[in-house]
């Protein structure tokens, strides 16, 4: 077999096999067996019939077709091989001459990760916010406490901001009263804007036994977006008491026996959110400089495929779970079909570049991934995806997406190396050291990665 490889583009290459016909002697004699198995011919035994009946009865042109269909496969991969490439997703195969007894000859053009430079990416700097608590984030976050543990009692009075209220639903649309339109006894804080726009003024100034209707746009249900006339019962109206601050309230919310003691608490808790996000910040930034310096060229057809998965996720999982359309969806985000196109894209391409980056760094600095590291990340991808470790490890192993989690912690470790290098800075101008925090630098590192995998997955169904 020959093979030559012609450039087409920095991401796409067209391969040119020539293959003697006697390297096609065992995928010939594999086809005569496999005819062999399928047809029957009188006076021959199933599975013994000779080579010229099957040419007589059957014609060449069959047999040399399952020959070369069977064939195809092996000599591409060993182009691909010889001429060291990368290849992301199925080739377009073209054959060009195929002369019985003489030769085999095809073209085949695929995708390829591009050959990137990585530049010298010590001198990156980036600016963070800096981890600051302050005494109006820890009254904010007791406050917080506190009304989880209010308590409420009934009131002879009209309804009022803040106010819990039992209430009687019917919603109606063109005058019809939904099968799924009725709920009784819902209990709703006033103010909370957890159920229709406009209720809130439709309940206060109620007294119990008060009725009111007013329009709303229903957000879920059998008419979720459709106006509905909606008639609201209010049964009771209770106030809302919140405990005292004082060391009994900490001894009834936590653990601690003192109020100063619940208040330390919770600044260390805002402290320690505020230096991981400022960890996850710093990923992001670093990242976003380190693409700026690389230029990479990214192939078409692996972008127009990241598009429609990131579609097909939005429209068929997140927005199917909220009861939302497409359509719905960008009127509530007040973008236009155009812009969501376009932000989409502008994510796809950031996302392939990241990996391309990514993995090309992994190889450049030869870094490995050790089992610990891979059950670490295992377990922390089982926890977001709500599902046990043995659960989601049997799913990865199932699904053959090892590779593809071994590619995530290669990246964030990757990335983590770039983030070492530079030179982070808080709005404060202070240095900041992300070596105390390594444990929260390689999560958000993986988190970076994780949205990644589509030159992956390409390259696994190639």
């Amino acid at each position: 077999m020959k093979s030559a490889v012609e450039t087409l583009n920095p991401t796409r290459v067209r391969l040119t096999v020539e293959v003697p016909f006697e390297e096609l002697k065992d995928s010939l004699d594999a086809a005569y067996k496999k005819i062999n198995q399928q047809v029957t011919v009188k006076g021959f035994r199933k599975g013994k019939i000779p080579a010229r009946v099957i040419d007589q009865r059957f014609g060449r042109g069959a047999v040399l077709e399952e020959a070369v269909n069977d064939a195809l496969p092996k000599f591409y991969t060993e182009a691909v091989n010889e001429a060291e490439l990368n290849p992301l997703g199925q080739p377009e195969v073209d054959i060009t001459e195929l002369k019985d007894g003489e030769t085999l000859n095809f073209t085949a053009e695929v995708d390829i990760r591009p050959a990137l430079e990585i530049p010298d990416y010590s001198g990156i700097e980036v600016e963070v916010d800096a981890v600051e608590v302050t005494d109006e984030d820890i009254e904010k976050s007791v406050e917080q406490l506190r009304e989880r543990f209010a308590s409420t009692s009934p009131v002879e009075r009209a309804a009022e901001d803040g106010d819990v209220v039992t209430i009687d639903l019917v919603a109606k649309v063109d005058g019809e009263v939904l099968e799924d339109g009725i709920a009784d006894g819902v209990s709703y804080t006033i103010g909370s804007g957890e159920l229709l726009d406009g209720i809130d003024d439709a309940v206060k100034g109620l007294e119990a036994g008060g009725e009111a209707t007013f329009t709303s746009e229903l957000k879920g249900g059998s008419a979720a977006g459709q106006e509905a006339e909606v008639t609201v019962k209010v049964t009771q109206v209770a106030a809302r008491e919140l405990p005292e601050l004082d060391d009994e309230f900490a001894q009834l919310a936590s653990e601690f026996d003192t109020l100063d003691e619940l208040k330390a608490d919770s600044r260390k808790r805002l402290a320690d959110m505020k230096t991981y996000d400022q960890a996850t910040q710093a990923q992001e930034r670093v990242l976003e400089k380190l693409l700026e310096l690389v230029e990479v060229p990214v192939p078409e057809k692996l972008l127009e495929d990241e598009i429609n998965t990131r579609k097909h996720n939005l429209e068929h999982h997140q927005l199917g779970q909220m009861g939302l359309d497409l359509e719905k969806y960008l009127e509530i985000q007040g973008k236009t079909a155009e812009e969501f196109e376009a932000e989409t894209k502008e994510a796809a391409v950031k996302g392939i570049k990241t990996q391309f980056v990514l993995d090309e760094l992994v190889k450049v600095e030869k870094l490995n991934v050790n089992q610990e590291e891979l059950t670490e990340h295992l377990m922390r991808r089982a926890a977001s995806s709500g599902m046990s470790p043995d659960q989601f490890a049997q799913a990865v192993v199932e699904g053959g997406q090892v590779p593809l989690l071994v590619g995530e912690v290669a990246r964030g470790k990757a990335l983590a190396v770039v983030v070492e290098a530079a030179t982070v800075k808080d709005t404060n101008g202070e240095l900041v050291d992300l070596d105390d925090e390594d444990e929260d630098a390689t999560e958000a590192a993986e988190a970076a990665a994780e949205s990644t995998d589509a030159a992956d997955e390409e390259k696994s169904e190639g």
